[in-house]
């Protein structure tokens, strides 16, 4: 059969039997368990071989110093099989774009031959964002197509309108940058010059790219060549049966955790991210603030499938942050790769025993072939903050404690700019990615991860300082430090966040712009606490200068804003914004940025926690002592540089916060008539998302004229 034959004929033996190409009993794992387990581990130790290997064979900063990248391999129809390590978003993404070329007849036009190279990186065929850029060769045996081989990387520049790799000012496709489009890039194992050369001209950072495509390529040719040396080993015919059970057998490994772990039943959540956009965006259309629904609803059946709708969701926009399906996928599988089938297996099955209802017309799956997809993870990973904490309720209520987590830290502060180093005369990007080190929530059981989680790349690293200084070539460290009171307060805290400051050197035409959104990702579970808000700092025509030559004091933190180290220590304009939202900004010669690595959320009463964990917090710099007492009724004096836990006035403290909390306490019919008071007097961008969410879903404006006891023509005025 052609490819095309082959996909219709797995789809339909799915659809017909319920089990992944009408695999009702998984012969080779029955007959020999043990055998299946190697080659299984294999294949898998093979895909993590071509990463860890590609990324050291030619790479970017990006890729080699934090691992943004991530291979797999995928059967002739294009169903992931085994997944790499590293951005294990793309274990369907990668996926989905195979699908779609033969879908579309590649096989025929421009033809799937044994050493053509393809690449894609469009969102609505197969991916998160451009950046996140598709290498796929087919792996050929004896002249029949027996699987691909597919890596992916993200990249330091996609040439867009703003530079670096996520732009924010984007507001339709046009202003995304390079877009791939499953294109057939090279052929005879080897990448067409034409393409080098386009992709050369259209990126700030042509170095960068060519290193990556390279990494890309050869993890690529390592998969293939694993599998063909497996294939002789093992006979064709083993090979083609065990990666049909392999996928199965990851269907129903899902489906047991599931059962196990979780209660079945309705788990529901909202997130919102709110974008301040309105008199900062350059353009007018774009120039409003945007305020993105997101409610979740995910249903545990009793046959252990899960089922997840954001039914309700607003609309999209002229901005970059919109989210194709593959996108919301790509989010989805990451997250529960991490808390189900992090023990089972990593691929295709988990993808064949879910059901999922991504609106179509809304910000999370929008068809419009115009939209701009150039930083899709403003929505994304607020949107996904309620996964955890749902699925946590079921794993809390079955016993499993440890399972639970709380949710995760944003990884929000996102710097990107570019400009010319006046010593090489040479442009270099801004493009940092020590982003990927943030809070993890709390587990009840446990504090939360400090500083080293990304929802997106569960191996995150936040790189060496010294990497980044050599790809930002203008944009020296001051400092890095732990950020005090980013940890989620809970009787179990969630993971810190920290802080970073730097200073422009030896730049011109140098911009910088800068998102600090925290969007209250996860706002903490059985009583626990969200993690901190974000505010962004900057300092313009410094006497920075002067302070080095003469050897004083300068800035290293903004321990407690409200102390204004900053101000105290230089000269020059001190900017503090709130909102957390820099456009593209000139900064030149000793000007100064600072920004936040969030934390992540807590979990249980923080009047719960043990006063000695409290102290070591204080010794360690993650809350202040104001916090410690105010929030966590410990009263601790500190002595020689360490603190003393009162237990006595402690236990005053907490009793005093029990009482405090009872006379503020109202009923939740108290409640519900003051948030009924509060639709009077919405802001503009908050009845702008409930009029788009009324219009995309009739069931979510029914629930909710129920809920308030409306008539059905209420309307948001």
């Amino acid at each position: 059969m052609k490819l095309k034959e082959m996909l219709l004929y797995s789809e339909r033996l799915f659809k017909e039997t319920g089990y992944y190409y009408g695999l009702k009993e998984l012969k080779l794992k029955e007959e020999d368990p043990l055998k299946f387990e190697r080659c299984f581990a294999r294949l898998r130790g093979a895909v993590v071989a071509a990463r860890e290997t590609a990324l050291h064979i030619s790479a970017s900063p990006i890729v080699r110093n934090i691992g943004e990248l991530c291979f797999a391999l995928y059967t002739p129809e294009g169903d992931s099989i085994v997944l790499s390590t590293g951005i294990i978003v793309h274990v369907h993404t990668m996926s989905e774009a195979i699908k779609w070329m033969i879908r579309n007849d590649y096989e025929d036009d421009p033809g799937i031959n044994d050493g053509d190279i393809f690449s894609n990186n469009d969102p609505l065929i197969g991916d998160v964002h451009p950046t996140d850029v598709h290498t796929m060769i087919p792996i050929f045996y004896k002249g029949e197509i027996v699987g691909w081989a597919g890596g992916v990387t993200h990249e330091i520049d996609i040439g867009a309108t703003t530079p670096g790799h996520d732009p924010i000012a984007s507001t339709s496709r046009f202003e995304d940058g390079l877009y791939l489009v499953c294109e057939k890039i090279g052929s005879n194992h080897r990448i067409h010059k034409d393409h080098r050369i386009r992709c050369q001209k259209a990126v700030r950072t042509p170095l960068y790219w060519d290193l990556d495509e390279k990494c890309r390529v050869a993890g690529c040719y390592i998969i293939r060549d694993a599998v063909l040396k497996f294939i002789e080993e093992e006979g064709i015919d083993y090979y083609k049966e065990f990666i049909r059970e392999v996928i199965e057998d990851g269907r129903r490994i899902f489906i047991q955790r599931v059962k196990e772990r979780l209660v079945p039943g309705r788990y529901r959540a909202v997130q919102f991210a709110a974008i301040p956009f309105k008199g900062k965006h350059p353009l007018k259309k774009a120039s409003k603030n945007i305020f993105m629904h997101a409610p979740m609803e995910i249903e545990i059946t009793k046959d252990g499938r899960i089922r997840l709708s954001f039914d309700g969701a607003s609309k999209p926009g002229p901005h970059p942050f919109n989210c194709s399906e593959t996108a919301m996928q790509g989010g989805l599988w990451v997250l529960l790769s991490q808390v189900i089938t992090y023990d089972g297996r990593v691929n295709d099955g988990s993808y064949f025993a879910m059901e999922y209802h991504f609106p179509e017309g809304s910000w999370c799956n929008t068809k419009d072939p115009t939209a701009s997809f150039g930083t899709p993870w403003m929505f994304l990973i607020p949107a996904y903050g309620g996964l955890f904490p749902c699925l946590s309720r079921g794993f809390f209520a079955r016993g499993y404690r440890e399972e639970v987590i709380a949710g995760y830290g944003p990884t929000g502060s996102m710097i990107a700019g570019g400009g010319i180093s006046t010593i090489l005369n040479l442009y270099f990007p801004v493009a940092n990615f020590e982003l990927s080190c943030v809070g993890l929530g709390a587990s009840a059981v446990k504090d939360g991860l400090d500083w080293g989680y990304a929802m997106w790349n569960p191996e995150s690293d936040q790189g060496d300082a010294e990497i980044w200084e050599l790809l930002e070539l203008g944009l020296p460290y001051l400092s890095r430090r732990v950020k005090p009171n980013t940890a989620g307060y809970g009787k179990y805290r969630g993971g810190s966040g920290w802080e970073c400051i730097r200073v422009a050197r030896n730049v011109k035409d140098f911009e910088i712009y800068l998102v600090s959104l925290c969007h209250l990702v996860g706002g903490g579970i059985f009583g626990g606490y969200p993690l901190n808000a974000g505010y962004l700092l900057r300092a313009h025509n410094t006497n920075l200068m002067e302070i080095f030559e003469k050897k004083m004091d300068y800035p290293i933190d903004d321990e407690i804003p409200a102390e204004r180290k900053m101000e105290k220590l230089i000269k020059g304009e001190v900017i503090r914004n709130k909102e957390g939202v820099l456009f593209p900004t000139e900064f030149r010669d000793y000007d100064l940025i600072h920004y936040i690595l969030f934390g992540g959320p807590g979990c249980g009463d923080p009047i719960e926690r043990e006063p000695e964990r409290v102290k070591e917090d204080l010794d360690g710099r993650i809350y202040t002592k104001e916090i410690a007492e105010k929030v966590f009724g410990v009263v601790a004096h500190e002595k020689d540089g360490k603190f003393v836990v009162d237990l006595k006035e402690t236990e005053e403290r907490r009793k005093k916060i029990r009482e405090e909390r009872r006379k503020k306490s109202i009923s939740f019919e108290e409640f519900k008539k003051i948030e009924f008071e509060n639709l009077k007097s919405l802001p503009e961008h908050v009845k702008e998302m409930f009029r788009e969410s009324f219009e995309l879903s009739p069931r979510f404006k029914k629930e909710f004229l129920e809920f308030y006891g409306l008539k059905e023509d209420f309307e948001i005025e």
